[in-house]
């Protein structure tokens, strides 16, 4: 594990797939940080303070005291910390040109379609309160197919992009949720490889577990389900 000096990173996170992202992304740059829980089932993603950092009121956020002109920087939204991350540590997500597109494009294949549509799995197949054949057979089908473009480009390689990189540190949270999203992972030989591959790393291992006795079961958390599904318009 490399090791970076500095003020701590502040760390505005709930054990989510999202969240996982930057803790890992943490974790295997050796930066410091503290956590700053953001209790997304009791409303706390629309305080003020965390509002004035996550306009969008969806965790990760994080504030570097140390941005690249010397002052403050807020990041929100994953995709963006983890290049952020990235550029500031030198770690993860290549300089040159060819390699940074590598990454980039698996990166945005997460942000785009692995992570909504298994975020929208989840929640036709456990969370909706009337199960919807249409949704539940549309979304899960749709991460099979995802989960088939993963296993094709994993064939001739042990990672996304080649090297291991902020692409896979992307998708493993969601990908390590294969069961709930209704597959049956024998089917995808070579993900099932670099599942295993990325699970096995220990930064990736203390990322998962940041928090991890703060998370309720979420299917049976009716209030939570009030905030989560019914939100409106922040303010």
């Amino acid at each position: 594990m490399a090791v970076v000096q500095g003020q701590p990173i502040a760390l505005y996170y709930w054990p989510t797939p999202n969240g996982w992202k930057i803790s890992i992304m943490l974790e295997e740059c050796g930066l410091p940080y503290d956590v700053k829980l953001v209790n997304i089932g009791r409303s706390d993603q629309f305080k003020p303070d965390f509002l004035a950092i996550s306009p969008n009121n969806k965790v990760p956020a994080i504030v570097d005291p140390e941005g690249a002109d010397g002052a403050p920087v807020s990041v929100f939204e994953s995709g963006a910390i983890l290049q952020y991350l990235g550029r500031k540590t030198g770690l993860f997500y290549p300089q040159a040109d060819r390699a940074r597109v590598e990454v980039e494009q698996w990166l945005f294949w997460q942000m785009g379609g692995l992570g909504p549509m298994a975020g929208q799995a989840h929640h036709f197949r456990i969370y909706a309160p009337e199960k919807i054949p249409y949704a539940i057979d549309r979304y899960t089908n749709e991460v099979n197919r995802l989960y088939g473009v993963m296993n094709a480009r994993l064939k001739d390689r042990a990672y996304l992009a080649g090297d291991y990189s902020i692409a896979d540190m992307a998708c493993i949270g969601w990908a390590k949720l294969w069961e709930r999203q209704g597959q049956d992972i024998a089917q995808f030989p070579y993900f099932k490889a670099w599942l295993e591959r990325v699970l096995a790393r220990p930064a990736v291992q203390r990322g998962l577990a940041l928090g991890a006795d703060s998370r309720t079961d979420l299917a049976k958390d009716k209030q939570a389900h009030a905030v989560l599904f019914g939100q409106k318009a922040p303010g």
